[in-house]
């Protein structure tokens, strides 16, 4: 892994919990597909490793709640849907992350300026 993946890595894992309620608020799912929404969005390296931790996590905070429906051929799925907790926390986040977003940008619009020359 290159150290500009690395770093990618590490800025997602402070704000995965985040992109996880966003997909799950956008409609109930189970945990691959959840994996499959966060990479269709560009965020490939989140697998399955990281998602079911995360999701027990969240369900113990009372950010998200399960229910169980029949799947295709297989056993019931565990879908997770954001509580109101969960939709306030998010917000939270979201506005968290968009002054966090503006202060780096601040930081940073200097040296790209100086890039861009």
């Amino acid at each position: 892994m290159t150290s500009a993946e690395q770093r990618r890595t590490q800025l997602l894992r402070g704000v995965l919990d985040l992109c996880v309620l966003a997909v799950i608020d956008e409609a109930p799912a189970y945990g691959y597909e959840m994996t499959k929404r966060l990479r269709s969005r560009g965020l490939s390296s989140v697998g399955e490793g990281s998602i079911y931790p995360l999701l027990g996590r969240l369900e113990r905070d009372g950010l998200v709640e399960t229910y169980r429906a029949a799947s295709d051929g297989g056993p019931p799925r565990k879908y997770y849907r954001t509580s109101r907790d969960g939709q306030r926390a998010l917000m939270a986040g979201v506005s968290e992350w968009r002054a966090a977003r503006d202060a780096i940008d601040a930081l940073l619009a200097p040296i790209e300026a100086e890039v861009l020359r």
